[in-house]
């Protein structure tokens, strides 16, 4: 006989959980008691948005799924922009929420949510377990369902009453992934559609990528001489030194790149939603006539068809197509040389800097970086301007080094930053952020504290919301409301928590000050100090408030 907290952990074990993400509530006393001797290391954080950030992150950085466990109401309910994320992301993730006792449902009884109304539509699954006995169905549902076709987040409620109950029932074992698969057939049909192509153009993206995926995509494309585009935040899937690699489509990209989609007449989709995100807003690709051919390979066949026609659509994903691909033969004296050429070319012109205000440059730091750190260090972002100057000027050069939110939610950086380095703490993370998303969730510092995480946090400090700003002058220009912000001294701020924290003013400094933020092997805070004017990588705000101006002025 075992209570359910006890079943619960025990399964984790089964599915090879190592690390859960937490914030302890009453609610699911009974599973923090089966964690006590179970060797799973519990990451104690100290908000539940923090917490499902830093749960997707190590989800999406290792292929398995991120663990989570909240309490009821206002923690299942903070956990919520995380579990939107892994969604969007097609991150696996198990989200166990406590849950009143079910002899109080439906009285609105104390912090009483319904969690599969609630999270019906923002997770890939939502459930209630009522009997103890069934806990190993569920959680092996949970688990399946979390990881095969297109991953995402499950939720599952625990009732305390069930949870602390007990059974005498038999665990059952992890169920092995199930995706499609791609034929050596489908792989031909590919090719000739290729044959008939004079400007193809790959899009990688989607779930499931690996190293392996990396080296074939680099492969395929050789053979083929095909230009490749990342989607949007997937820029490690491909190394971008390679000359077949073209940029990535999404916020703030390359507007050749942007014209070179409308432009292409053959595009092979590998993994990647077709989003707006990768067709500029939809307005690059017209969904109702794409006057192109498309090859759309998709783990989940919901999705094939549902905004874009494809001439061929495959259930799979892109890594398990590309095993497939290499196998082929290529075209001879394919007709579309100069189009990949060109394509290439593009790309590195991009990649030269455009100058921005003060003191401290953006595009000098990411270049830094991109120069000076580690093929294997790991990168992650959030939401706001800020992070297009790292989509711009940093080439990442190896899978797995790239973590970033394709939902756009702002807080995302620093707790995947802090998952990034409990996961591989040997090699250096680095939280590109911005003041307004670094505030978000800066709490979370206590966290990477405790548990022996390092990330190095470089903060660009405009003193506003950049984004909304940049919105805000383009449509009302001079009219500015809600977007300016009182910030602290994010590097005293950083040394109370017993970190090292630094402030940078000038960019000659900041290479010895990151040399003593590595040096000091613990957390850090590096914050830059831009000029009031800094706003886009090509714009300032008074060019921004112009354009603003210009465009009434035609109205």
């Amino acid at each position: 006989m075992r209570h359910g907290g006890q079943i619960l952990v025990d399964h984790l074990k089964a599915e090879g959980v190592r690390r859960v993400f937490s914030v302890p509530g009453e609610s699911f006393l009974a599973a923090l008691d089966g964690l006590h001797d179970s060797e799973i290391e519990n990451i104690v954080c100290r908000q539940e948005g923090g917490a499902a950030m830093m749960a997707e992150a190590h989800g999406k950085l290792t292929g398995d799924p991120g663990i989570l466990f909240v309490t009821r109401g206002p923690g299942a309910t903070n956990a919520a922009s995380g579990i939107h994320v892994a969604q969007q992301d097609s991150t696996p993730m198990v989200v166990f929420v406590g849950q009143i006792a079910r002899g109080h449902r439906d009285r609105e009884a104390f912090q009483e949510v319904d969690y599969r109304a609630v999270f019906g539509t923002l997770a890939k699954w939502a459930c209630e377990v009522d009997q103890t006995d069934r806990l190993p169905e569920y959680l092996a549902r949970a688990f399946h369902t979390a990881r095969s076709g297109r991953p995402g987040p499950v939720v599952v409620a625990l009732p305390e009453d069930m949870l602390s109950a007990v059974a005498d029932v038999p665990d059952r074992p992890a169920m092995p992934r199930t995706n499609g698969h791609v034929t050596v057939q489908d792989a031909q049909d590919i090719v000739d559609i290729l044959a008939d192509a004079k400007a193809p153009l790959v899009i990688a993206g989607g779930p499931g990528w690996t190293a392996d995926a990396a080296q074939n995509i680099s492969r395929f494309a050789e053979s083929f001489d095909l230009p490749v585009a990342c989607a949007f935040r997937r820029q490690d899937f491909m190394d971008n030194r390679h000359p077949k690699y073209v940029g990535d489509l999404g916020v703030g990209m390359n507007p050749k790149l942007g014209a070179r989609l409308t432009e292409a007449d053959t595009l092979i989709v590998l993994g990647s939603r077709l989003g707006d995100s990768v067709t500029g807003g939809y307005a690059l690709l017209n969904p109702a006539a794409t006057g192109k051919r498309i090859v759309h390979i998709y783990p989940d066949p919901d999705e094939l068809g549902r905004v874009y026609h494809a001439d061929l659509a495959l259930v799979a994903t892109g890594p398990d197509a590309l095993k497939t691909l290499v196998q082929t033969n290529d075209i001879d004296a394919p007709a579309w040389k100069s189009w990949a050429k060109a394509a290439r070319q593009d790309y590195e012109a991009f990649q030269k800097p455009v100058t921005t205000p003060g003191d401290v440059r953006l595009e000098d730091i990411v270049l830094w970086l991109s120069e000076h750190l580690t093929d294997d260090a790991i990168i992650t972002n959030g939401a706001g301007n800020y992070a297009t100057w790292l989509h711009r000027y940093f080439c990442f050069k190896q899978h797995g080094t790239q973590l970033a939110p394709t939902s756009g939610s702002m807080g995302y950086g620093f707790p995947a930053a802090v998952a990034a380095s409990l996961e591989n703490p040997d090699r250096t993370v680095v939280a590109w952020l911005g003041d307004g998303e670094f505030q978000m969730t800066l709490n979370e510092m206590s966290t990477a504290i405790q548990h022996g995480s390092k990330p190095i946090a470089i903060i660009a400090n405009n003193g506003r919301y950049g984004t909304i700003r940049m919105h805000q002058e383009r449509t009302y220009p001079g009219r500015v409301s809600g977007t300016d912000m009182a910030n602290p001294d994010f590097a005293a701020l950083a040394r109370a928590y017993g970190g090292h924290g630094e402030t940078v003013t000038n960019g000659v400094d900041f290479a010895a000050a990151f040399a003593r933020a590595q040096d000091a092997n613990t957390l850090a805070v590096i914050e830059l100090v831009l000029d009031p004017q800094v706003a886009t990588p090509g714009l300032t705000i008074d060019a921004l408030r112009a354009q603003g101006e210009a465009r009434k002025d035609k109205v």
